[in-house]
């Protein structure tokens, strides 16, 4: 990795016209360590070995498709005119909550076909997935992208940022947010929160480490999506992604609710796979 001007080189190595870039390599990253952890959980909770891997083989290629896509069509106008950059995924340009509907799909395909408890997954893979974001945030830095709008240097240094992060938020001379720094640090701090206390005993049930996890990200999405300046808009008046947190805040808490209307209790996460197990036998 090499300086340029005071700005970090986005290639990791070039070879002849092979280039690797820290973006896709960050990103990588992030998925590895989300996979990692996710294992170790699904082996405490009494799930089989290689349930989370099998998942995932299905997931993450379909969610980095959906991700895509999901950029691709809001941004139409430019791709129909440049299609040759419809797979440059490496200059950026994936959607998350793009990748979050067309793996969640996948993943609820995949549990129906294999008769697994898709709450009790997506309650172990949610806060690691809050990490993979985290991580995964850096890769946009890398790519001086997903920034905010202008500020001073003065406001920068006033964050107490380190030297190398303000002058990557140095763009041909103008100094922004960086807004990619705010998402990953609210993700991580959710990551944090939400493995504190989804263990807790009798706190929460199976479904709703998930449905904190959409909570806490539809918030945060929502306010910084509102200082970015490269959003997806519907027409000239909304932006794509604050629309769909609101309304995933709003669905995530109406489902939450219902869910405790119902009888028998859906078991507690704390109970993993034999809580599930013990609910079926109760309904039966």
């Amino acid at each position: 990795m090499g300086f340029v001007l005071g700005v970090l080189n986005p290639h990791v190595v070039e070879i002849g016209s092979v280039v690797i870039h820290w973006y896709g390599v960050i990103i990588a990253a992030g998925i590895l360590a989300a996979l990692q952890l996710s294992t170790k959980e699904a082996k405490k909770k009494g799930l089989e070995e290689d349930t989370i891997i099998d998942m995932a083989l299905w997931a993450i290629p379909i969610g980095l498709l959906g991700a895509r896509l999901y950029y691709v069509l809001f941004e139409l106008g430019y791709y129909l005119q440049n299609p040759g950059q419809i797979l440059a995924i490496w200059n950026g340009g994936i959607a998350i909550y793009g990748g979050l509907i067309a793996g969640g799909g996948t993943l609820y395909w995949y549990a129906k076909k294999k008769g697994t408890s898709l709450a009790l997954v997506l309650d172990i893979l949610a806060p690691n997935v809050l990490l993979a974001q985290s991580i995964g945030r850096w890769g946009n830095f890398m790519n001086q992208e997903a920034h905010g709008g202008p500020v001073t240097r003065q406001f920068l240094e006033n964050l107490y940022l380190p030297e190398f992060i303000i002058e990557q938020m140095n763009i041909n001379g103008t100094y922004y947010h960086p807004t990619f720094l705010y998402e990953s640090l609210w993700s991580l701090l959710g990551f944090v929160l939400i493995v504190t206390i989804r263990n807790r005993k009798q706190l929460l049930r199976q479904g709703e480490v998930a449905l904190s996890y959409v909570l806490w990200y539809s918030v945060g999405r929502f306010f910084i999506e509102g200082m970015r300046t490269d959003s997806l808009w519907i027409g000239e008046w909304i932006r794509v992604s604050q629309a769909l947190s609101l309304a995933l805040f709003i669905g995530a808490i109406v489902v939450w609710f219902i869910r405790r209307q119902d009888y028998p209790p859906i078991s507690y996460y704390s109970d993993g796979n034999k809580g599930q197990k013990k609910t079926i036998k109760m309904v039966n």
